[in-house]
């Protein structure tokens, strides 16, 4: 028999191993799933669950995760191996369920000869009658779906755009030519859906089964849900039928751990073999331990700050422009990011065509700041308020340097920490002037970004950013099939974005996952989730 060793006292009274012995505990009910097959099953640890299922529900990180493994899109990139990760190649669209389609040269329509012999978790066998369905509910729904359609693609009608040709044949047609006809079928939100297993779920106020898939899946993609307590845990299995082949990793068990500490201690711990979304502080503590792993890529994200262009201060340009001019990036970049980030210099994500960072100027320059303020009639300053979501460590750290480096030119920043909800509510009002802002554009094309976050029609501009000339590339964009005039104007919309700057530009953080140092297959995707499937444990 062993004897014990009392435990040291100093040890005991360390709150971080305390944490950490309290999170290993708490996830100890997991390791009989790791006796069963541990390699067969996968245990992540998240920020939080997804708040639905269902496909049509806004889009989230936690939910942009679920829709990447329990709905698969009628077609996908080919991939490409950079830095070590398999990443998507924009150049190349391959066939998923649709195993062929065909583009009228006027780019006014898209024919899809569905894959035969496609099978979901239930087993049933996709046809026509499920992808008609999906568009069916799709745009009744008046959410994610009728926004592509109608935004993007110009559809106007239902019954003008979307036919079942044969069992296994799909057409839609659109009012004018789009050069987006083909790519947008990659979206994370344009999933497929088992229409025979989800009718079992409609109720005579519900026709959508929504209720149902708020909470359950059926569809054709790698895993289903089999169990959803939202705020705790999420169980996701594999679809043995899957066409490309059933996953290597049978389980998927995505456990919600708010605090990013929790998540950190249970992956040094080994209660779990992935930690999502830890901060770069404790990333960069990682890096020298051989058990684990941090995988990372420059991805698509912009960390901003917008500005409210439609009221007092801000309705300005020279402010706006003096705020960028004071911003410290360097200091940002090694004190909040350790390195794991990169300069904003354009509103046009830095891996997609058309992006260029020729029109950045904002170096750090107080001097400049200042004349700008002066002839902006502000030379005295200003108060204002600077709006950030609690619990969120990276936001307020940066908050924290810019109110000292704004003070430099007399510009009084209040920070307003606020709940998520909170602050989403009232920035989307309008009702709130400055507030930290973090987003990716999962289309890569620049008339696609532009779009949705420059138009002055689109919903979520939220600045109320508005400039005649940018509406008409944006437009024109997105209805031109000449690439060398939409990479003409694409840049040009950079050009006056950049000078007219409605953002205090700050970084792209990109995207970074621990993991175990067994966890292999890591891949990243537009919608900065990860996708189950690829992944494996050595």
């Amino acid at each position: 028999m062993t004897a014990q060793l009392p435990m040291p006292k100093t040890l005991l009274r360390n709150p971080t191993w305390r944490l950490a012995m309290s999170v290993i505990l708490t996830c100890a009910s997991l390791s009989p799933a790791h006796a069963q097959d541990a390699k067969s099953v996968l245990v992540v640890a998240g920020p939080r669950t997804p708040e639905s299922l269902d496909q049509e529900y806004p889009p989230t990180e936690a939910t942009h995760e679920a829709k990447r493994n329990i709905y698969e899109r009628l077609l996908a990139y080919d991939t490409k191996t950079a830095d070590g990760v398999q990443v998507e190649n924009f150049d190349k669209l391959v066939g998923s369920l649709a195993e062929k389609w065909q583009v009228s040269p006027d780019k006014t329509s898209i024919t899809f000869s569905l894959r035969k012999g496609v099978k979901s978790a239930a087993g049933n066998e996709m046809k026509a009658d499920d992808v008609m369905w999906s568009f069916a509910r799709g745009w009744n729904k008046n959410a994610n779906f009728h926004w592509y359609m109608t935004q993007i693609l110009g559809v106007k009608k239902f019954e003008d755009s979307f036919a079942k040709v044969d069992d296994m044949t799909v057409k839609v047609t659109l009012p004018k030519t789009s050069p987006l006809i083909e790519r947008i079928w990659v979206n994370n939100d344009l999933g497929i859906l088992d229409s025979v297993e989800a009718k079992k779920h409609v109720e005579g106020n519900d026709p959508w089964a929504s209720r149902w898939l708020a909470t359950h899946s059926a569809s054709f993609a790698p895993y289903q849900v089999t169990k959803f307590q939202s705020g705790q845990e999420v169980v996701y299995e594999a679809n043995p039928n899957y066409y490309r082949g059933a996953p290597r990793l049978k389980k998927i068990i995505f456990r919600e751990m708010p605090t990013s500490a929790n998540r950190l201690a249970a992956l040094q711990g080994g209660a779990v073999d992935v930690a999502e979304w830890l901060s770069p502080r404790e990333l960069a503590t990682l890096e020298k331990n051989p058990q684990l792993k941090v995988w990372q890529v420059y991805g698509n994200y912009i960390h901003r700050i917008e500005m409210n262009n439609s009221a007092a201060p801000f309705d300005n340009v020279k402010v706006r422009q003096a705020l960028n001019y004071l911003v410290p990036r360097d200091e940002i970049l090694k004190a909040v990011y350790y390195g794991k980030a990169r300069p904003t210099k354009s509103p046009i994500s830095e891996i997609y065509p058309s992006f260029t960072d020729q029109y950045f100027k904002y170096t750090q320059d107080v001097s400049k700041a200042k004349t700008l303020l002066k002839e902006a009639g502000m030379e005295s300053g200003f108060k204002t308020q600077l709006g950030y979501r609690t619990g969120d460590q990276i936001e307020e750290e940066i908050a924290v340097i810019l109110k000292t480096a704004f003070a430099r030119a007399n510009v009084d920043i209040e920070l307003v920490k606020l709940p998520a909800s909170t602050l989403v509510e009232r920035y989307s009002k309008g009702t709130i002037p400055m507030y930290f802002f973090r987003d990716m554009a999962i289309v890569p094309d620049a008339a696609y970004v532009a779009n949705l976050w420059l138009n002055s029609a689109s919903l979520i501009n939220y600045p109320k950013f508005k400039d005649a000339e940018v509406d008409k590339l944006i437009n024109e964009g997105l209805s031109s099939n000449d690439a060398a005039k939409r990479d003409a104007g694409m840049k040009r919309v950079q050009e006056i974005v950049m000078d007219k700057s409605p953002w205090v530009f700050l970084m792209n953080p990109g995207y970074q996952l621990a993991t175990r140092a067994n966890v292999a297959g890591y891949s990243w995707y537009t919608p900065n989730s990860n996708s189950w499937y690829d992944f494996y444990k050595k």
